[in-house]
């Protein structure tokens, strides 16, 4: 296996790494979110915005992370 093969690998790796936390960030972030509506009905609209913001931020991670691996990987 050469290194360039090495690190294409190693980079989709990565990238496979940050989309699967993600997931899991997304996932919490909604669930919290599901409890606090439970807890709080009239507070759903602040809820919303804030969770949306969260799940935003969580899914900008595996973004980077793809578009790091695409351009480290142009020149091969």
């Amino acid at each position: 296996m050469s290194l360039v093969e090495v690190q294409i690998l190693a980079g989709a790796l990565v990238a496979a790494g940050a989309s699967a936390a993600a997931a899991i960030g997304n996932g919490l972030v909604m669930g919290r979110m599901v409890e606090g509506i439970a807890r709080q009905p009239e507070a759903l609209g602040r809820l919303l915005t804030w969770s949306l913001v969260g799940v935003g931020l969580v899914e900008a991670w595996p973004v980077i992370a793809f578009v790091y691996f695409v351009f480290a990987n142009l020149k091969h």
